[in-house]
Order: C-alpha cells, then sequence, then structure tokens
C-alpha cells in the first residue's frame, strides 16, 4: 500500500495491523520523551486546504513524534490564496524531495487526482464529503478499546449523514472489521440514494434514534454541518435536539457497556448534551489522543520502509 486515499483501500488485515501499530505507539505518549526514530530522514507536508484544529495538529505532532520533518502548508497566504492551482502547488511541493503528502481539500476526490500527480506517499486527510480514513480508523481503535473487537458489534451512527465525509469512510471501515453499522437522521439529512446504498453495502438505516439506542454498542453523534448546508434541512435547532438528540434522557437508553463517540468539533446543545458530552461513557477525548497514535502508526506503515507496508 503506498497511498491511503479512502477506507477501502484497508484490508481487514491491513486495517488489524495499523490498529495494533496504534497501540503500541499509543505508549509513546506517556513517556517522558515521545520520540521514535522511525521516520528519521524523512520529510511530509501536511497540505490543508480547509482549515482543521484536530486533523492537522495530530498529523504533525505523529510526524514529529516519529521523527520525520513536518512542514505545514495552508491554503491561506501560500500561493493558492494568489491564484495557483492545485496542480502546480502539488508539483512545487513535491518537486523540493518531500516523502510524503497529507492532504485536506474541499473537492472530493482531490487526494486521488494528487496521488496521480506526484511519485511520493498521499495520506487524506478529507476530501469535501467524499472520505476521511484516519477518522475512521481512529474511531474503530476507540470503540475497539472499550468493546475489546468490532466483530458483531452494533455502531449507531447519528446525524447530518448527507454532508459528512466521516460516515462514509466509517462505514467502509466498520463493515471490513465485522460490525453491523443502522444510520439515523431526520429524512432531509438521508444521503440521496440511501436505500441502494443500504442495501448493497449490508446497512440499515432508520429515523427512529429512540427505537435503536437500546441494541447499540457503540453511538457516533455527527455535527450538524451548518456551513455546508445552503436550505433549511430542519425547522429549528431545538426540533433537530428533540428529534435527534443524544439528551440527558436518551443516556438512559444507551446500554450500560455502549461507547459514546463523537468525531468533534461538537455543538454542545444540538447534536450533543454537555452530559452525553461529558459523562464515564464518553470517549470524545480519547478519540483525540487515538487520532495521534493512528497516524503515527499510518505514517510508519506508509513510510517506514522505501517499499510502504504491505507491498
Amino acid at each position: 500500500m503506498k497511498h491511503l486515499l479512502s477506507a477501502a483501500d484497508l484490508s481487514r488485515d491491513m486495517a488489524g495491523q495499523i490498529l495494533e501499530t496504534a497501540g503500541a505507539m499509543h505508549d509513546v505518549q506517556n513517556r517522558e520523551v515521545k520520540k521514535l526514530p522511525a521516520l528519521r530522514g524523512r520529510t511530509v507536508v501536511n497540505l490543508f486546504f480547509e482549515d482543521s484544529t484536530r486533523t492537522r495538529s495530530s498529523f504533525e505532532i505523529a510526524g514529529k513524534w516519529l521523527s520525520a520533518d513536518v512542514i505545514n502548508v495552508s491554503a491561506k497566504g501560500s500561493s493558492v490564496s494568489k491564484g495557483e492551482s492545485l496542480h502546480d502547488t502539488v508539483l512545487t511541493v513535491a518537486a523540493m524531495g518531500v516523502d510524503g503528502l497529507v492532504i485536506r481539500h474541499m473537492r472530493s476526490g482531490a487526494p486521488l487526482q494528487v496521488s496521480q500527480w506526484v511519485d511520493c506517499m498521499v495520506v487524506n486527510a478529507g476530501d469535501g464529503t467524499h472520505e476521511h480514513p484516519t477518522q475512521a480508523l481512529l474511531d474503530a481503535y476507540t470503540m475497539q478499546a472499550q468493546l475489546g473487537t468490532l466483530e458483531g458489534k452494533h455502531v449507531v451512527i447519528v446525524g447530518d449523514l448527507t454532508h459528512s465525509r466521516v460516515v462514509r469512510s466509517n462505514l467502509i471501515l466498520l463493515k471490513t472489521l465485522g460490525a453491523h453499522v443502522t444510520l439515523v437522521a431526520p429524512p432531509t439529512l438521508m444521503p440521496s440514494g440511501i436505500a441502494a446504498w443500504a442495501g448493497a453495502d449490508g446497512f440499515e438505516t432508520s429515523y427512529d434514534l429512540d427505537a435503536v439506542l437500546p441494541h447499540a454498542d457503540a453511538v457516533m453523534m455527527l455535527r450538524v454541518q451548518r456551513e455546508r448546508m445552503s436550505g433549511g434541512y430542519f425547522p429549528t435547532p431545538r426540533e433537530y435536539t428533540v428529534g435527534y438528540g443524544l439528551t440527558r434522557d436518551r443516556l438512559g437508553l444507551l446500554p450500560a457497556h455502549a461507547v459514546i463517540c463523537h468525531p468533534g468539533p461538537m455543538n454542545r446543545g444540538l447534536e450533543i448534551s454537555p452530559d452525553a458530552a461529558d459523562e464515564a461513557r464518553s470517549k470524545v477525548l480519547d478519540q483525540v489522543s487515538a487520532g495521534v497514535a493512528v497516524r503515527m502508526s499510518v505514517l510508519y506503515h506508509l513510510l517506514a520502509s522505501n517499499e510502504g507496508a504491505g507491498a
């Protein structure tokens, strides 16, 4: 495997290797000196054409803790803001002899296109409403750490499915790891063609969150992406919360062992209540911590040898 562009790039064996290595990488966070020499002499450039805090920071920390040289480039203040094309920007950066590009872009498919232009490693850090494979990996790592295995477990993903790249990567990876998934959202936030998609990929859909929660091993609340909404997807924020928010009352519907996740950033009081975000079953901060470990593992498997992991 030379690139990580989609969760579909990961076989069950490869996903297992990445998650297992992430477990070892997680231990580095508890050391006084958080450094491994695995990527010494390698250079990774984070090209972020969309704003991000968690993803960019965790990729930067991951690269540095593996002893790589990490450079951050954002669209603001770069040649892109002066009118340079993505093609020219990427080729210019690649011509400097870098070993890897981590790319976040507002257009779906941009990382795939970039991988066809350059010879170095490319990691998709989120492209439009398409995919976010390392987010799916860290979500799986977090849930697996609490549940022991994802084989046969029931994962419920709730919220703004239409605009989410997280849900697409999670559907692919969770199926690969043997989990059963139910998507829950109001009709206006269910993706177009969801019935055919569900039939082909073997997941379920529901408009009734209260009916699904008692059978969940894990529930993932997705952020309502109001910045991507050009119309009225629901009448009022209050009505959305009443129908699809993880409220204090709904916590009682969840089994005691169930895990609460959120890819962040959270809209507290909209899709998730402060009670749910801060209670013991919430693993939101664990996801942030896992993000560094998982991205260390991804960079290690892709760059630790000339051939790349899985070659």
